[in-house]
C-alpha cells in the first residue's frame, strides 16, 4: 500500500541556525538581568579604610575612624547615654571659613551643599533622626561649628543611640567632592559638588568614594 506523498515524518529536519549576533543579544541580556536592569549596574567607587586620605577638592579628609562610647550619668536622675561617634580630620583648602555642616537627610538633597558633613551622602545604616547627628569641630579643646581656611580641624559626627539599639559592627559612607564652577550670575568661580544628571531637571551627587570603618568598642566617658 502506497503511503500519501504528503507525508514527510521521515524526512530529517534541518537545523535551526540562530545568528551570531542574536546570541551576542541573549548574552548581554542576560548579564544585564544578573546587574539588576538596564542602567543598574554596580558604582565603580573607589573603596577606602581607615586611615585613608581623600581629596575632596574643597577639603582634604583623612577617615579617622568610627567609635562607641557610653557617657556616665552624672547624677541618680540622670541615666547613661550611648554614642556612636565618625571621626575625621578635615582641611578646608578654600578661601573662606565654612560651617561643618550636617549630613542630608536624604542622599538626592545633599547636591546643594558646599560643607564637608553636606558630602558624607549617605551613611549606611541609617540612623534615626531624632537621635542626631550631632555635627562639631575640636578647636583649642572646644567646641565649634566652624571650618577656617588652611587648618586642619578634628570634626566628629556623632549619633545617640537608643536603649537597646545594637551597635553595628561598621559603618559605609558614601562621600561626594567638590569642584569650582563659574557662577551663573557672573563668572566668579565658585565651589559647587560635582554632580550628575539624574533625569529631566534633576541632580544627584556623584559618588567620588565608599569609605567602610569598623566600629571600635568599649569607650566610656
Amino acid at each position: 500500500m502506497t503511503e500519501p506523498s504528503g507525508d514527510r515524518t521521515d524526512k530529517p529536519r534541518r537545523p535551526v541556525v540562530v545568528p551570531a549576533i542574536a546570541l551576542t543579544a541573549l548574552t548581554v541580556i542576560g548579564i544585564t538581568a544578573l546587574l539588576g536592569g538596564l542602567g543598574e549596574a554596580p558604582e565603580e567607587v573607589e573603596p577606602l579604610s581607615p586611615g585613608a586620605v581623600l581629596d575632596q577638592g574643597l577639603y582634604d579628609t583623612k577617615f579617622v575612624g568610627s567609635r562607641f562610647r557610653v557617657e556616665r550619668a552624672q547624677n541618680t536622675w540622670d541615666e547613661d547615654k550611648r554614642f556612636l561617634e565618625l571621626v575625621f580630620d578635615v582641611t578646608n583648602k578654600g578661601d573662606e571659613t565654612l560651617p561643618v555642616g550636617s549630613p542630608p537627610a536624604k542622599p538626592e538633597q545633599a547636591f546643594t551643599s558646599t560643607t564637608f558633613a553636606g558630602s558624607l551622602v549617605k551613611i549606611t545604616p541609617a540612623f534615626k533622626e531624632e537621635w542626631g547627628p550631632s555635627v562639631f569641630a575640636l578647636s583649642k579643646g572646644g567646641e565649634t561649628r566652624q571650618l577656617h581656611p588652611g587648618v586642619t580641624s578634628e570634626v566628629v559626627v556623632r549619633y545617640r543611640l537608643q536603649d537597646g539599639e545594637q551597635v553595628p559592627d561598621k559603618v559605609t559612607l558614601d562621600v561626594a567632592s567638590f569642584e569650582e564652577r563659574e557662577s551663573f550670575n557672573n563668572a566668579r568661580l565658585e565651589w559647587t559638588m560635582v554632580t550628575e544628571e539624574a533625569g529631566e531637571r534633576s541632580l544627584r551627587p556623584v559618588i567620588k568614594a565608599r569609605v567602610t570603618l569598623p566600629v571600635k568598642k568599649g569607650g566610656t566617658a
